[in-house]
């Protein structure tokens, strides 16, 4: 489904942020990147979500060599991909309702005619009430814009789910709400995730296997087959 090799990137070529990293999601599998923050692992999502081009290394997304990023990535392989981050009120518009938010990626993909039936899909889903979808996000508390900003990464119905620190900033029901929706969607439509966090029992309980990112966490992670390189590397086994 996803791979990722000898991937290195970062915001100056001078001090890349991530350094030579292979990593590995199969098919309707899901895969934890457990690490600290200002590990890297951030940008590493970013990356396999088409948002950030690496400095080096290859990404293979369904078999196919990808060779764009954000605008330059065709609209397939875009929209193939649904990506939450940890900071809703960063990646939210401020202006749209939370109804128009959820809708944004079906009408800048031109299917405006879903619109109505996939956020009255959605809504229910992730616990937005019909009042909740006609406020913005200045009105709403975090936990219920990152709902909205859940169905929104769901809207187009991706075959990869990135959650990059999706519940970090979430009390303990809506995480469990949050993962909860996440997991009903993969057993419907047998996507992908790639959880990225610091919360290694959140992680363990969530995924299939965890990888954790090297030299900078100390912890003993799960055991488990792995396929990490580079900067990750299989989890400790245990004593």
């Amino acid at each position: 489904m996803l791979e990722l090799t000898g991937i290195t990137a970062g915001y100056d070529r001078r001090a890349p942020v991530v350094r030579d990293v292979s990593l590995h999601v199969g098919a309707g599998e899901a895969v934890g990147l457990l690490g600290p923050s200002g590990c890297g692992k951030s940008t590493l999502a970013k990356v396999a979500a088409l948002l950030h081009r690496p400095d080096a290394g290859t990404m293979t997304l369904d078999g196919t060599v990808i060779r764009g990023w954000r605008h330059r990535a065709p609209r397939e392989q875009r929209t193939a991909v649904g990506v939450v981050f940890q900071q809703p009120r960063l990646s939210a518009d401020p202006r749209l309702s939370l109804r128009e938010l959820i809708a944004q990626p079906l009408r800048s993909t031109g299917r405006r005619r879903d619109v109505p039936e996939r956020v009255a899909e959605l809504a229910p889903l992730v616990g937005l009430s019909d009042e909740l979808l006609e406020r913005r996000p200045h009105a709403v508390s975090d936990g219920q814009l990152q709902r909205a900003c859940l169905a929104r990464a769901l809207v187009l119905r991706p075959r990869l789910l990135i959650c990059d620190e999706m519940t970090a900033m979430l009390d303990a029901s809506t995480t469990a709400a949050l993962v909860a929706v996440v997991e009903r969607y993969r057993a419907g439509s047998g996507a992908a995730l790639l959880a990225v966090g610091h919360d290694r029992v959140l992680l363990e309980r969530w995924c299939d296997r965890t990888v954790r990112w090297d030299e900078h966490e100390t912890e003993k992670a799960p055991a488990g087959p792995v396929t990490a390189g580079g900067g990750l590397r299989p989890p400790a086994a245990p004593r």
